[in-house]
């Protein structure tokens, strides 16, 4: 009960600043989002070895804050951050040498950098987007965890981590659909642009996307023999245990925008 309390204020403390700098937008976000993908390549590097964990960490918010005064679309660095990071995330289950895990945790972190402020800084939807994205992603995690807790049932993937259930993925998935929906009926601009259909498998889709990113994050740890990313969030361990599923939502959006030419 006490990490539970734990967890919850730290939720909430982190939530309010999020959503702070959500609605501030522009180059606040941006740089937070810069920030947490040099987080993101720390803990990725410090869970397959530590030695070049700082490095990379800096490495990748040097890289972050160049790319953003880049000639180049935002959609088309967003469509490329997207493709690198799936592929570095497909290739590391097969990646044996530390330079090879390493390459792939920043390339997995840049999708951070890059796609979320390209999301973002779409004119007239971009905030709503990210909303939407939130709503899709913490309902699915906080859903999933306590129908998990309560319903019990069949394991997910035991092997790669034990503790999650068919129920409380289904929990979350119906949550994440429910929290995109209500997004969608709140946001008159979101309403402007599509159905309710669409938004709702929309919804599904980022919800099982983002159980997935779940998971490989969980099977990068038991591969590595550890529990938490980091310590950095009380309660929480690190910023890739509680953004796995977001990044995966990302991943997704960046092809998205790319694929249908969405710029600022």
């Amino acid at each position: 009960m006490s990490e539970l309390k734990l967890r919850i204020a730290s939720a909430l403390v982190l939530g309010a600043l999020v959503l702070l700098v959500t609605l501030w937008g522009d180059w606040p976000f941006r740089l937070v989002w810069i920030l947490v993908a040099g987080l993101a390549a720390y803990e990725w590097l410090a869970i397959v070895g530590r030695g070049n964990a700082i490095p990379a960490g800096i490495a990748v918010v040097v890289a972050g804050l160049a790319l953003s005064f880049s000639p180049a679309s935002p959609a088309a660095l967003a469509g490329t951050a997207a493709a690198a990071a799936l592929l570095g995330a497909l290739t590391t289950p097969f990646a044996r040498s530390r330079l090879a895990l390493e390459l792939c945790g920043v390339a997995y972190a840049m999708a951070f950098a890059l796609v979320t402020p390209a999301l973002r800084d779409l004119p007239g939807i971009g905030l709503s987007l990210i909303l939407w994205s939130f709503a899709v992603v913490w309902l699915t995690d906080i859903a999933a965890y306590f129908t998990g807790r309560s319903l019990g049932g069949p394991k997910l993937m035991p092997a790669v981590s034990p503790k999650k259930t068919w129920s409380g993925a289904l929990g979350g998935a119906l949550a994440g659909m429910l929290g995109g929906y209500l997004v969608w009926w709140l946001v008159p601009a979101l309403q402007a642009m599509t159905a309710a259909g669409p938004v709702v498998a929309a919804s599904f889709a980022g919800s099982v996307v983002s159980q997935a990113g779940d998971l490989f994050e969980s099977a990068l740890k038991r591969r590595f023999g550890v529990k938490d990313s980091s310590k950095l969030i009380p309660g929480h361990g690190g910023f890739l245990d509680r953004l796995d599923g977001y990044w995966a939502v990302m991943v997704l959006a960046g092809f998205v925008l790319f694929a249908l030419h969405l710029d600022v």
